[in-house]
């Protein structure tokens, strides 16, 4: 009986793995969709999120049954716990995927970014991808530094994200409001697409140590100063 609870448990973060790859795999795919206007790569990036769906309802109904049935405690309900709060960054992480491509289905056949603003959409994409395949070995590693690592990652798409509203703010703005209003809200998903990643990191270092994210770092911080003297 124990094995087979601890087997659940493991997949369990089996199903979170895949969520995060699934994900991956969809805020990539998006991006190539609204910066080619490919309306068909939009759609199928739309239709895949019914399977993240899926496997989010999956961990849950998993998650309730071991919950309901073993009565874990300690590390093993942290696990369970913890799980069903990653499984949910990473819904929503898909969602956000699913609104890129959706914007791009809307403003079919024309693209919805400037020319001007390529090259930083496309950063932007790239970078949300690689920080969410950094979240989904930080599942399987469970490698604390690895995870908090992910926040100072964060910072460059939040520098990223500043610079699409100094060009929006910039007096040469020519491409006028609907194309403000389209830059603005990509700008958003990728974002916090961003934060579902370092989330989901920050949630894997409460499940290895019981401790928070931000409270680790608090620490570290002062011992990195005097070094940094």
């Amino acid at each position: 009986m124990r094995d087979a609870y601890h087997e659940e448990l493991d997949s369990i973060g089996d199903g979170l793995v895949e969520m995060a790859r699934l994900v991956g795999s969809a805020i990539g795919r998006a991006t190539t969709a609204i910066l080619d206007s490919d309306l068909k790569l939009a759609e199928a990036v739309i239709e895949a999120d019914r399977k993240v769906d899926a496997l989010q309802h999956e961990l849950e109904a998993r998650a309730i049954t071991l919950l309901a049935r073993q009565q874990p405690v300690a590390t093993d309900l942290r696990i369970v716990v913890t799980s069903l709060r990653m499984s949910a960054d990473l819904e929503r992480s898909g969602d956000l995927a699913q609104h890129v491509a959706k914007l791009a289905r809307l403003r079919y056949p024309e693209r919805a970014v400037p020319h001007d603003l390529h090259a930083t959409i496309l950063e932007m994409g790239q970078l949300a991808q690689r920080l969410m395949a950094k979240a989904a070995e930080v599942i399987i590693t469970k490698d604390v530094d690895l995870a908090l690592q992910l926040e100072q990652d964060d910072d460059a798409m939040d520098l990223l994200h500043r610079t699409l509203f100094q060009h929006l703010m910039d007096d040469r703005w020519k491409h006028g409001i609907e194309t403000a209003v389209d830059v603005t809200l990509l700008g958003r998903y990728y974002e916090r697409y961003a934060d579902h990643a370092v989330s989901v990191a920050k949630r894997v270092v409460y499940l290895v140590t019981g401790e928070h994210a931000d409270d680790l770092q608090s620490d570290i911080q002062p011992a990195t100063q005097v070094e940094g003297a």
